[in-house]
């Protein structure tokens, strides 16, 4: 699933993507990605491909929310949370110094 999730991202186009280890630290899921688009239109339709794709592959409906207004959508896949931002919303929520991760740390593709 993990891997489902950061080839969509990659295709996609999206921005400064981080994965986040939570095994351990919460029951909510294994991974976090945290990811941006850069407009509005972006991240709608990075999140709209994330969930396609998961879809796609065998890995059922996944639980979305914050798709109308596209700021910031959270993609719940079961094992995997998806967030995708617009840069600001990213900046102010700051999510990766909330679990512990380093940012920005770019995925190398």
């Amino acid at each position: 699933m993990r891997a489902v999730v950061l080839a969509s991202i990659d295709d996609m186009k999206a921005e400064n993507t981080v994965e986040i280890d939570l095994a351990g630290k919460t029951s909510l899921a294994d991974t976090m990605i945290v990811t941006s688009g850069r407009s509005d239109r972006h991240v709608g339709a990075i999140a709209e491909r994330v969930i396609k794709d998961l879809k796609d592959k065998g890995f059922g409906n996944a639980r979305v929310e914050g798709l109308p207004a596209c700021d910031w959508v959270l993609i719940d896949a079961g094992d995997v949370l998806i967030h995708v931002f617009r840069p600001e919303v990213r900046g102010f929520y700051n999510l990766e110094k909330m679990w512990g991760a380093d940012r920005p740390q770019d995925r190398a593709s």
